[in-house]
């Protein structure tokens, strides 16, 4: 199974503190040890106007100056929100970042979940679905077809036959596109278009399998060229991560941090609209002894191999770990080397079939 990070350029406004500056710098350290640490790929999501949860309005530009800082591990999107974005910017930008990595780029593509989002860039919240089901063939289109056309509801494009889409990317016929779908809708929307899956931070990992099948069932309905995706058949769950020395240790040291977190992001609009999309609509289940007995890896490192390997064998083929600001700078960076040092070669040995070094316990 690999194994990414997704920053959300959260700012922590104890050591970030307003207009949190600082969190851009610390971001980019962080991403760089995950690099040497041998992180197979690192994921930067979008956000606007809110320093709630994230605030990283351009992935794209932060990926351009990343792919100049490193060079191995894989520079992903997670997620542009479609409905915010031109589709043809997307694809255009898509392409240019692929070139500077040098075929390092992957993109997630969601509708959004935020409303004032929404609001402060003046586009319907409530049409966001779909101004995605419009916009998803044409950025297909501008890969497949290098020209496109269309009069539609929301977007009216005109390219003449001397005119095409440029930059074209390294990879061919175009980056891994993921999907963030949490409904059974969105999630046959994904594997019709080709498209691997994206799961949220809160579903169990009974409920992911569930998806999966969902996703499976439909793969076949993907026509050619859309099958050609590299990703496509690619399962990525994002989960909240912590690992310790020990069980005690990890709660110790991460209780407080996650809680607030996850009180934090699904209040008001937000928690309304994730009630829809999984069982932890309750906030009583955000407790430290709920979340840890099925959403969030929190323990030593045997305990959490133990609950990555439920994800796994429900069809999960990567991991985009997540932690919020609140442990520190240094307390983090150590969480990644022990994850890295302890987790990271079990995992590669699970891809193997190797017999693993440690003994679970």
């Amino acid at each position: 199974m690999k194994v990414g990070i997704l920053f959300t350029s959260h700012p922590d406004p104890k050591s970030e503190p307003y207009p949190h500056q600082a969190i851009h710098e610390r971001t980019t350290r962080e991403i760089l040890e995950a690099e040497e640490l041998g992180f197979d790929s690192v994921w930067i999501a979008e956000h606007h106007f809110s320093n709630k949860y994230g605030i990283l309005p351009d992935p794209f530009s932060y990926l351009s100056y990343l792919a100049a800082r490193t060079t191995r591990i894989q520079l992903g999107a997670a997620v542009m929100v479609v409905p915010l974005h031109h589709p043809m910017r997307i694809v255009e930008n898509a392409a240019f970042v692929d070139i500077l990595s040098n075929g390092r780029f992957q993109l997630g593509l969601g509708s959004g979940y935020r409303p004032y989002e929404f609001e402060g860039l003046g586009i319907s919240y409530e049409e966001r679905r779909e101004i995605q089901a419009e916009a998803i063939p044409l950025i297909l289109d501008g890969f497949h077809k290098k020209r496109v056309n269309a009069d539609g509801k929301y977007f009216r494009i005109e390219m003449d036959d001397i005119y095409e889409v440029f930059p074209q990317p390294v990879q061919q016929p175009h980056p891994p596109f993921y999907m963030g779908a949490g409904t059974e809708g969105s999630i046959r929307m994904a594997a019709r278009n080709g498209f691997g899956l994206m799961q949220s931070s809160l579903p169990s990992a009974a409920t992911i399998g569930e998806h999966i099948a969902v996703y499976r069932e439909h793969m076949a309905e993907a026509p050619a060229p859309l099958n050609a995706n590299p990703a496509f058949g690619e399962v990525d769950v994002v989960r909240m991560t912590y690992v310790a020395p020990t069980d005690t240790r990890a709660r110790e040291e991460s209780e407080a941090g996650i809680t607030h977190h996850m009180k934090t992001f699904l209040s008001g609009a937000v928690g309304r609209y994730l009630g829809d999309v999984t069982e932890k609509a309750d906030e009583s289940q955000f407790a430290y002894e709920h979340l840890v007995k099925d959403t969030i890896l929190h323990g030593s490192p045997d305990t959490v191999l133990r609950k990555i390997e439920a994800f796994r064998d429900v069809g999960t083929t990567s991991l985009m770990i997540h932690y919020p600001p609140y442990y520190g700078v240094e307390r983090t960076l150590d969480m990644l080397r022990l994850f890295a040092a302890e987790v990271l070669p079990e995992l590669k040995r699970m891809e193997t079939g190797a017999e693993p070094l440690r003994a679970a316990g």
